[in-house]
């Protein structure tokens, strides 16, 4: 089992959207039974898989080992492809992971659900956090949406400063382009400074998928932005075959 966390400092970047789009090419494209693990108290990614994030309460005790987490994975509609729900009793987690004696708790959960899955793709809360570290020390892989803007360089940075403070406890790295406009001067200019780096292009067919409650690739997978996504976790395969 490779674990990654789908993770960003700053909101607004289409981090949900990428994490629910990557779990259903790692399930489909790749054939791989694949986790989507939200650990978003807003659920927003239970949302997009048409689970109802108001009806439990379950998961911080799951994760203080109250009960098994493995009980509260859920399959969906998609094959290949099962969901462990966040719901607002995560709110309240942050707290928990900052007692002394909870360190490791991200990563023992993902040995326990190890034995079921091939992938695991966590979508994480944004923001500098006691969970932030945790997850760093857990995942084999962080993939980092930013937009093209100057703001994304600053939290670019942070995040690098980091990831060196832990050394060689950090995982790797992939950061790409999200809601990418070539119409846009601002856009083009960062674009053409990382020519390496992939960009998923702004597309209001995204913005369907909370209509839909569905990841591109289900209702649009031969749209520019569902190639793009697919494009992408051909390179999160590769980044963790090198990792």
């Amino acid at each position: 089992m490779r674990s990654i966390a789908i993770f960003s400092l700053k909101g607004g970047v289409g981090k949900t959207t990428a994490a629910v789009n990557l779990a259903h090419a790692a399930a489909t494209a790749g054939g791989r039974r694949t986790l989507l693990w939200d650990l978003d108290s807003q659920a927003a990614a239970t949302l997009l898989l048409r689970s109802q994030p108001g009806l439990r309460t379950k998961a911080r005790a799951a994760l203080a080992g109250d009960q098994p987490l493995a009980a509260l994975v859920e399959p969906t509609q998609f094959a290949n492809l099962s969901l462990l729900p966040a719901d607002r009793s995560l709110r309240r987690l942050e707290g928990d992971l900052a007692r002394a004696d909870r360190g490791g708790v991200i990563r023992r959960h993902l040995k326990a659900l190890a034995p079921r899955f091939d992938r695991i793709l966590i979508d994480s809360p944004p923001g500098r956090s006691t969970l932030a570290d945790e997850l760093f020390r857990a995942v084999d892989l962080l993939v980092v949406p930013s937009i093209p803007a100057p703001l994304s360089a600053a939290a670019e940075a942070a995040l690098a400063d980091e990831l060196d403070r832990l050394g060689k406890a950090a995982p790797p790295l992939l950061l790409f382009w999200n809601m990418a406009d070539r119409r846009r001067l601002l856009h083009r200019t960062l674009l053409d400074s990382h020519p390496d780096r992939l960009a998923i292009p702004s597309a209001a067919a995204v913005e369907a998928m909370t209509a839909r409650q569905a990841p591109l690739g289900a209702f649009a997978p031969q749209s520019p932005v569902a190639r793009s996504f697919a494009q992408l976790w051909s390179a999160v395969e590769m980044a963790l075959l090198k990792s």
